[in-house]
């Protein structure tokens, strides 16, 4: 269980919930988790409907009380038996999935009201950090009501960080958005991520939210904490692809070498080899990105191929052939430098190849199915 923090733990949230409530979907609804994670980056805290996210994030903002909790903020405590801090004492920003602007109200309107609620006042470089890191400096004098929802949830998280928080809880902002909006906000909240260092939990069923914007994720199921860890780990478990119903394969962040302008590709570095893959317009050399290769997008062959259209080919050694229910399939463990990379492959390829454990192998990764 979740005791009291020790000096040294300066920079962790703990928490342990347990309460019951009623749930409209099954009557009841029972919350039990207990768990720690550092007070940095983002923390995904994913699941089904139903499996208690909102739940969660709510008791940790003090909008739903649990008798028996603990919630610590980087030695903070914010509730124990007997200390119960209200939610505007917490220094949190909050993020609904639906915006809930002032819509009589201009963008700057609803800024300035956030402004006079924060209890330690953003300055004026801090104001303007918020506006060009969010994009919405050419929003300012316009009407609420006439924004699209993705500018609405750009506004929302601006107000959410102009009260200065220390901590920023997101409820599945891009929830209500189509796919283009959803693509049209990811790139602001990395830039977020990287710009104000407020550590941030990310409630969302998405894993390609996930894999683009996580450093951790914390996954529940009925109510229950059933998973943890950090993101290119997690995302490589088995367990982790059933729980989240998303197809298995491998997250890595890379460093890029190398942008060929000609191609709009790239060269990246992992720790087990080089890749190209599609550049984006804001990529750079020298920066980082992170990428997602599927189990099912990857071949193998006995010997590096000359005459093929696959840009990728890595030299690795299987370690390891892991048998899937009731498939025609396999999933095979290889290892490049320090890398574990899964693919999947037909059992009768398996045995054309003559695969065992301690072979030498190539892969094979098309450029185009790399995911980003």
């Amino acid at each position: 269980m979740v005791g009291e923090p020790s000096g040294i733990e300066q920079q962790i949230l703990k928490a342990r919930f347990q309460l019951m409530h009623a749930n409209r979907s099954n009557g009841c609804f029972t919350l039990d988790v207990d768990f720690s994670v550092q007070s940095k980056g983002v923390t995904a805290i994913s699941g089904e409907s139903g499996s208690g996210k909102t739940t969660l994030l709510r008791c940790i903002a003090g909008l739903q009380k649990s008798p028996s909790a603990y919630l610590s903020f980087n030695g903070e405590v914010w509730q124990d038996k007997a200390t119960f801090k209200a939610t505007h004492k917490r220094s949190i920003g909050y993020v609904f999935q639906d915006p809930s602007l002032f819509e009589h109200l201009t963008v700057m309107g609803n800024l300035s009201y956030a402004i006079k609620r924060a209890s330690n006042k953003p300055s004026d470089a801090f104001y303007s950090q918020v506006i060009d890191v969010l994009g919405i400096k050419n929003l300012l004098a316009q009407g609420a009501n006439q924004l699209s929802g993705g500018e609405k949830q750009r506004v929302a998280i601006a107000r959410a960080l102009l009260l200065k928080p220390k901590l920023l809880l997101m409820d599945e902002p891009l929830a209500s958005l189509d796919v283009k909006r959803k693509l049209e906000i990811l790139p602001y909240l990395g830039k977020l991520k990287a710009s104000f260092g407020i550590p941030v939990l990310y409630v969302t069923h998405s894993v390609d939210e996930i894999m683009s914007l996580a450093d951790r994720v914390l996954i529940l199921e009925g109510g229950k904490l059933v998973n943890q860890g950090g993101v290119p780990e997690l995302v490589s478990n088995i367990h982790f692809a059933a729980q989240t119903r998303d197809d298995i394969g491998i997250v890595l962040d890379c460093n890029i070498l190398e942008v060929d302008e000609q191609w709009q590709l790239m060269k990246v570095a992992f720790d087990g080899g080089q890749l190209w893959l599609p550049k984006r317009r804001d990529e750079l050399s020298n920066s980082q990105c992170r990428l997602k290769i599927l189990a099912n997008d990857i071949s193998v062959t006995i010997e590096s191929q000359r005459d093929t259209s696959i840009l990728n080919q890595l030299p690795v050694e299987v370690i390891a052939m892991i048998p899937e229910d009731a498939c025609a399939t396999s999933l095979l463990k290889v290892k490049a430098g320090a890398t574990t990379i899964l693919v999947r492959v037909t059992n009768k390829s398996l045995s054309q190849l003559a695969l065992v454990s301690g072979q030498k192998v190539w892969i094979q990764v098309k450029t185009v199915a790399i995911i980003r």
